[in-house]
């Protein structure tokens, strides 16, 4: 397998979308009719020519489109995403420090949709159309069906005020001092400083709203699992494979479930990016200070630098998430050759 020219030709492809994701994402936001500079000068300085002028130089809305795009290109191939218009800092460390709580989370809810949703679509295939089937069916529509905003109220109802097994909102328990940020995961930063009471204080919190951004993820990879196993156990490899005598287990595993877990992989590599993206209910209910928390931040005061950041870095996930899941492709099903073109 010829994987870096493989990777080389895949990351080539790719550079036109990312090109079309930040044109788009730029024209999106300015196209938008309103002034961003409302959301931070009073009206007193809104009426100073001079004050708006001088604003409007220092973050370059006072130049034409095509060449604010250009600025924006030249200044994203150095690493520079802008100044924020509401927290004057630099976009890129605006990114550096609330990705990580996003990561952590997203990380979370996607094992437990793996933990979850896979072997109840294994059961649900080996037992098609029996009382465990029925149940993993019910399991996977409650998944994709429920709200997650309705779904985080009625679990932090549930666990933490009524049972009170769980912690409430929040990374770390109020009487606990924060690790040393070493990688901004909470969980590992506190491994990493031996703080046992912040590990399991972290962990705890990170459980709740990783079941309830899991939810939908799990409900879709059980789901897609059956089908996929379904179809699998159909096929006359199948069946040869069983009159060899080989054991069911072994012809389930080795066999059916491997090519089954290929349509699997596309839609969990697709879930970890829509749990990137569509954290923000999520961090909302549970004071999660994540990039989803900081977008709705950035889109309420129109702070274009930051909404463009925060999309792109998105775009780049997803762009990423689909390589991952053509190299595993590769690993998963011998007849795709890494070494053939694309």
């Amino acid at each position: 397998m010829n994987l870096p020219a493989y990777l080389g030709r895949r990351l080539l492809f790719a550079l036109p979308l990312v090109i079309g994701i930040t044109l788009a994402t730029f024209l999106i936001s300015h196209l938008v009719p309103a002034d961003p500079l409302g959301m931070v000068l009073s009206e007193r300085a809104m009426q100073n020519p001079e004050i708006v002028k001088a604003y409007r130089e220092r973050f370059g809305l006072d130049r034409p489109l095509p060449e604010r795009y250009v600025i924006y290109l030249l200044n994203l191939l150095q690493g520079d995403f802008g100044t924020s218009i509401a927290t004057q800092r630099p976009v890129s460390q605006d990114l550096a420090q609330f990705l990580p709580a996003t990561l952590e989370l997203s990380l979370g809810a996607m094992l437990v949709a793996v933990l979850v949703g896979l072997p109840i679509g294994v059961i649900a295939a080996l037992r098609r159309d029996r009382l465990a089937d029925h149940c993993a069916r019910i399991i996977a529509l409650i998944g994709v069906s429920v709200p997650v905003f309705w779904l985080g109220l009625l679990a932090l109802n549930l666990f933490y005020f009524w049972l009170n097994w769980l912690p409430g909102p929040g990374r770390l328990d109020p009487h606990l001092a924060a690790p040393p940020t070493v990688t901004g995961l909470s969980t590992l930063d506190s491994l990493l400083a031996r703080d046992m009471a912040a590990f399991w204080s972290s962990l705890r919190h990170l459980l709740l709203p990783s079941l309830v951004l899991g939810s939908y993820s799990m409900g879709t990879i059980s789901r897609i699992t059956r089908s996929t196993l379904l179809e699998a156990l159909g096929q006359d490899y199948v069946r040869t494979a069983r009159a060899k005598g080989l054991k069911e287990r072994a012809v389930v595993l080795t066999h059916a479930l491997r090519n089954a877990l290929i349509p699997t992989v596309t839609v969990t590599g697709l879930a970890f990016g829509n749990l990137m993206a569509g954290a923000v209910l999520t961090e909302t209910i549970f004071s999660w200070p994540g990039i989803g928390r900081y977008a709705v931040g950035a889109a309420a005061f129109l702070d274009f630098p930051a909404i463009m950041g925060v999309t792109l870095l998105i775009g780049l996930l997803y762009v990423a998430v689909n390589l991952g899941v053509d190299v595993a492709y590769a690993f998963l099903d011998p007849r795709i050759s890494i070494g053939r073109k694309a």
